[in-house]
């Protein structure tokens, strides 16, 4: 050992006396280590910096892994959300503290399913490449569904989203995105966010407004500052990277993609069934659904089997492939494990906070309300060749303004509705009117909280009045016409729009505020109903236009002078 000690002193500390070359030597070797350790470390620093060392080289990864791999953001490294887009010094110190992780897993301290328990703020991840100043326009979705039948009856599903987003200074700052523009606080009293039962919202002129669950028990002096989180990308965008499709929405991709034939009888409800069955292990799962949907189709459709044998193969193989990619025994991972925030259908999602039992202190929840976010779903099926999406264009009933309009319309159809939409089998599933819609009334909103017994008595006491009754039809009258004994019931069925509310400006509950007129003017021009804008409007497409009688009897009341009594 003293020998080599001494050479080594000898090879980098030569005499005065030695050769130039020697005495480079000792300088040159160490520059070459020094780069080769330069070299060596850049390619170990990208390599543990890469989805495939992150997804393959821990076997707790494979479920996450597999679902980066079909996401979105497949092509993004996965250090650019869970470390952030950072100089590599910070980047170093922040793998450093994750070091943890090596030790949970030296010593199998870890818990199944595997979450990401402290993630980066949205500012320094999304936000590098989406941004929320940015104001996106309403877009069209269209969802493709099958139904449970034998014939796999294909639907679709339309509605408009309200992205939204952009900056108050530009007059936007709406929509979905409206939540990132403003500042938000909740407090989630679990690790997964899906209990929230305290929002506070920033207001423009520094005021704050409470909401609280009231069916929690928790009150706003109870909340601890500390534990509050102010929303953002992720409160809602949570799994968009590592999302594991339920087995419903699974075979309709599979369908619709043409993987499996939807002319393959009952087998949206049988791939389902199969993918939702429980099983001891990953191949026990895979050999299940391989003879299981065999076994349904040699019992029960012998003879399509016999003539579409390579059919069922290949569905057969497009369900292993969903299973074997969404279900993780060992992991305890599939499409139960991690809430998806985005939606409110299958887990909490929106319904967190708006779900109609988040109230503030006058008693007005936070706005549960479809148009706030998109359009109201419009259901099409294959006999329907146009699909018609409502859009409010107009000024809306003050009733439809209520916070607890969606808690409240249940109870509160009327003939005004008949207005603006067709109101046949109200509470139906048929599609035959807008009140019959199966995209709302079809499915189970578990997660809304609108038959929550405390809701009930503030629903009860915020009910809209009752609206005037429809009048009868005009009866011909043998004395002048005049506003009390001719007009004011036919414009009682106006003042849905043009009570209260006074949409445009205009008023028609009394004789005063008609003659009054509108933002745009007179609408009654005493002895000439040809130049009276009221005429004029009911005799075009309205909202709510007159019958040909009640027409002809508001023409003779203004050509008679238009008189109050």
């Amino acid at each position: 050992m003293k020998e080599l000690f001494k050479r080594l002193r000898d090879f980098f500390f030569p005499p005065p006396t030695a050769p130039r070359w020697i005495r480079i030597l000792p300088y040159a070797v160490l520059g070459a280590a020094t780069l080769a350790v330069l070299i060596v470390g850049a390619y170990g620093w990208e390599y543990s910096s890469s989805p495939q060392f992150c997804g393959t080289s821990c076997h707790t990864m494979p479920p996450e892994y597999a679902s980066y791999q079909v996401s979105p953001h497949a092509r993004i490294n996965c250090v650019e959300c869970h470390i952030g887009r950072e100089f590599v010094g910070n980047q170093i110190l922040r793998k450093a503290g994750d070091a943890k992780h090596v030790i949970a897993l030296a010593f199998t301290t870890y818990e199944f399913p595997i979450t990401a328990g402290e993630m980066r703020p949205a500012t320094e991840t999304c936000e590098r490449c989406h941004s929320p100043q940015k104001f996106a326009s309403d877009s069209m979705k269209e969802i493709e569904r099958y139904g449970t039948d034998a014939k796999n009856t294909p639907t679709s599903i339309y509605l408009i989203l309200h992205t939204g987003g952009g900056s108050k200074r530009e007059g936007l700052g709406k929509g979905i995105h409206w939540h990132i523009e403003n500042k938000i606080l909740y407090y989630p009293t679990d690790k997964t966010d899906q209990t929230i039962p305290y929002v506070r919202i920033y207001n423009d002129d520094g005021t704050t407004t409470e909401y609280l669950d009231v069916e929690s028990g928790i009150k706003a002096s109870d909340v601890p500052e500390s534990k509050l989180k102010q929303m953002d990308c992720i409160t809602c965008h949570n799994r968009i990277t590592h999302l594991v499709q339920q087995p419903e929405s699974a075979m309709d991709a599979l369908l619709d993609q043409g993987l499996i034939d939807p002319a393959m009888p009952e087998i949206k409800s049988k791939g389902v069934e199969l993918l939702r069955a429980t099983y001891t292990s990953k191949q026990q799962g895979l050999d299940g659904i391989a003879s299981g949907l065999v076994n349904f189709y040699l019992t029960k459709y012998p003879e399509y089997y016999a003539g579409n044998i390579n059919k069922v193969k290949q569905a057969i193989d497009a369900i292993k492939d969903v299973y074997e990619k969404s279900v993780y025994p060992e992991q305890k991972a599939d499409w139960n494990s991690h809430p998806n925030n985005l939606g409110h259908k299958d887990t909490p999602g929106c319904f967190r906070c708006h779900d109609g039992k988040h109230l503030n202190a006058k008693q007005e929840p936070v706005r549960l309300e479809c148009n706030l976010c998109h359009s109201i779903p419009v259901v099409a099926g294959v006999q329907n060749l146009v699909a018609n999406i409502e859009v409010q264009r107009g000024q809306e009933p003050k009733s439809h303004l209520a916070p607890n309009w969606i808690g409240l319309h249940r109870t509160s159809l009327d003939q005004s509705c008949a207005a603006c939409h067709k109101t046949g089998n109200p509470g139906g599933n048929d599609n035959s009117s807008f009140c019959s819609n199966a995209a709302c009334h079809g499915a189970s909103w578990k997660f809304a909280g609108l038959n929550a017994p405390k809701i009930k008595a503030i629903l009860d006491a915020q009910k809209p009045p009752a609206p005037t009754p429809a009048p009868t039809p005009l009866a011909p009258s043998s004395g002048p016409a005049t506003f009390d004994n001719t007009l004011k019931a036919l414009l009682d069925k106006c003042t849905a729009c043009h009570g209260d509310a006074a949409a445009g400006g205009l008023n028609v509950s009394t004789y005063t505020l008609l003659m009054k007129g509108g933002t745009s003017g007179a609408v009654i021009v005493p002895k000439d109903s040809a130049k009276s804008k009221i005429v004029e409007v009911q005799s075009s497409q309205h909202f709510m236009n007159f019958s040909a009688d009640e027409l002809a009897a508001l023409k003779k009341w203004i050509d008679a002078g238009a008189v109050e009594k």
